[in-house]
This record gives structure tokens, C-alpha cells and sequence, in this order.
């Protein structure tokens, strides 16, 4: 039996870009709509989850002035 392939990052989110599209279009019936909204939510929060595992690993090492070593988050702009 062959293992499930886990989503990329990118297939993911073009679930998630899907997903909208579908709802955005005013054709699902109601339940199909909240459905659809589930799927969404629970793939966001995994995208979520993996941006912020992405953002710890771009930790970066510098020296202190003391000469030890300091962890300092990479700056991310906004």
C-alpha cells in the first residue's frame, strides 16, 4: 500500500484559492458553501502553521559582543 503524499505549501494554497473561488461564485447551495468554508479554515491553519515553522528555521546566528553565540529571528517585512 502505497503512502499518502502530504501537500506542498503551494498545492495547499491553491486549495485554499480554489475553495474561494467556488464560494465566491454564489452557486453552492448553503451547506456545500459551509462545507467548502471548513475545508478552508482547516487548511489555512495548517498553512499558518507552516509559515511560522519556515519563519523559526530562518533563524539567524550571530555573535554577541561578548563573543557568545545569540539565536536572533531573521527581520521580516511587512
Amino acid at each position: 500500500m502505497a503512502a499518502k503524499k502530504k501537500p506542498t505549501f503551494e498545492e495547499r494554497l491553491a486549495q485554499v484559492e480554489a475553495l474561494i473561488g467556488e464560494m465566491e461564485g454564489g452557486a453552492l447551495p448553503l451547506e456545500d458553501a459551509l462545507q467548502r468554508y471548513e475545508e478552508g479554515m482547516q487548511a489555512l491553519t495548517l498553512l499558518e502553521k507552516e509559515l511560522q515553522s519556515a519563519q523559526q528555521r530562518l533563524t539567524v546566528l550571530r555573535k554577541a559582543a561578548d563573543g557568545s553565540d545569540v539565536e536572533e529571528p531573521l527581520e521580516v517585512e511587512e
